[in-house]
């Protein structure tokens, strides 16, 4: 069979069937084999123990997968409580030392960004994209909502507040004339 068409691990089980071969035929350990090739005559003993080797390295390879695998599936069982705790603690680190920048750069944090109002352009702009988007929408369902946007161009117009007189003040009316008796005549009803 080609070497190069065996796995690993039926090299290794071959390996230990040719050991168990050598140690039943070649009952001298130091017989030397000579070998066909360029490979150096060896006693039984380096012979099986150059196997031995392989199927040590298949064992040791095998366990370390098996360790690998172990650990691997601690760490993925484990991950959810520990993220958690990661987070608790980061949010007290946060709390306790909110304003102390250079407290945060400690743990490794930076001070959370404070949030830029907007300014009354932008809110009008967001309130005339929200109203169209409602407008194309119409009354669909909440899934089919999700799918449309409305890509509306915005222009705010501003128009300055004019500065409006204030009106003069009322001048009185003359006085009525008096009337011969001395009494003042009274002005007609306004109807």
């Amino acid at each position: 069979m080609s070497t190069t068409t065996q796995s690993k691990g039926n090299r290794a089980t071959r390996a230990g069937q040719l050991i168990a071969g050598a140690r039943k035929h070649f009952a001298n350990g130091t017989q030397v084999l000579t070998f066909a090739g360029s490979l150096a005559n060896v006693t039984v003993d380096a012979a099986c123990a150059e196997l031995k080797t392989l199927i040590d390295n298949r064992a040791a390879s095998t366990a370390a997968r098996a360790t690998a695998t172990d650990t691997v599936a601690t760490e993925v069982a484990a991950l959810p409580a520990l993220a958690a705790f990661m987070n608790a603690f980061e949010g007290l680190v946060r709390i306790m030392f909110a304003t102390d920048s250079t407290a945060l750069a400690d743990f490794g944090l930076q001070p959370r960004k404070q949030p830029v109002p907007k300014t009354a352009t932008q809110k009008a702009a967001a309130a005339a994209k929200a109203k169209a988007t409602r407008e194309l929408r119409g009354t669909t369902g909440p899934k089919a909502k999700k799918l449309v946007k409305a890509n509306v161009a915005t222009k705010l117009v501003v128009t300055p507040l004019t500065t409006v007189e204030a009106p003069a003040p009322a001048v009185p009316a003359e006085a009525p004339a008096a009337s011969p008796g001395g009494a003042a005549a009274v002005p007609p009803p306004k109807g």
